[in-house]
């Protein structure tokens, strides 16, 4: 792999059909765009068409090929629904990148119940609906990449997370059980785990909240959605191969 623009990596993904959940913005739109940029067709999806849009621009506007779709992850018909628009449009699937989550912090003596399902629902209930209609074509087909997008809170938890947390630790439960599953049909899925990563949530925090946070980071920096997104480029390239039921921390050594 070589020097490029983007994420530093380079792989040949041309001819492949990518599908990225949340990629409207952060770390969901910067995968979509490594991966478009090393030759995928990507299917950029979230619940609001809009700022898809200027993703799918964007991809374009550097020469690669990319669609919008809405999706409701929470729901199954949803789901199977932009799948098939997906398969439709360019014939196979190859690479999930499940990524749509959300956040309802607090703590758990006064979280809502509507919180906790909320979370559980978006993180890890849409994470097994989108795995389960993708596993089904690679498995027909011999070959796919199933990236999970977990997170160091579902590793370790976190106070005020409990909800997020559980939906984390869960999607790591899951990859490492359909490991096991699809090895044998040529299918891999990982997870990677991002720990303090700059996007619109952490700005809000403050410098000198986000002081505090790098001292508990022995690389003295937040994460770029780059720097998550070029573990996504290697899990779904072909040096990959052997690596499945793996959570690839990209935290700075925060976990080490």
């Amino acid at each position: 792999m070589t020097e490029r623009k983007g994420s530093g990596l380079q792989t040949d993904l041309s001819d492949q059909i990518a599908i990225v959940t949340g990629a409207s913005q952060g770390i969901g739109k910067a995968c979509a765009i490594e991966l478009a940029r090393n030759g995928a067709k990507v299917a950029c999806i979230a619940r609001s068409v809009d700022k898809l849009a200027e993703v799918v621009q964007e991809i374009e506007a550097e020469g690669g090929e990319a669609a919008a779709f809405t999706c409701d992850v929470c729901d199954g018909t949803s789901v199977q629904a932009t799948i098939d628009a997906v398969i439709e449009k360019w014939g196979q699937l190859h690479i999930l990148v499940n990524n749509a989550g959300i956040t309802k912090d607090g703590l758990m003596v006064r979280m809502s119940d509507a919180d906790w399902d909320a979370v559980i629902n978006t993180n890890l209930r849409g994470t097994f609906l989108f795995a389960r209609a993708a596993s089904i074509l690679m498995m027909q087909s011999r070959y796919g990449r199933i990236i999970n997008m977990t997170s160091v809170s579902g590793l370790v938890g976190n106070k005020g997370q409990t909800n997020y947390s559980a939906s984390k630790a869960g999607m790591i439960g899951m990859t490492r059980s359909l490991s096991r599953e699809l090895a044998k049909r040529k299918v891999t899925i990982n997870a990677v785990a991002p720990g303090f990563i700059e996007s619109e949530m952490t700005k809000v925090l403050g410098d000198a909240i986000i002081s505090e946070v790098k001292k508990n980071v022995p690389a003295n920096r937040l994460g770029t959605p780059e720097d998550v997104a070029a573990a996504v480029l290697f899990l779904a390239s072909s040096a990959a191969s052997y690596i499945t039921g793996h959570v690839l921390t990209v935290d700075g050594g925060m976990t080490a």
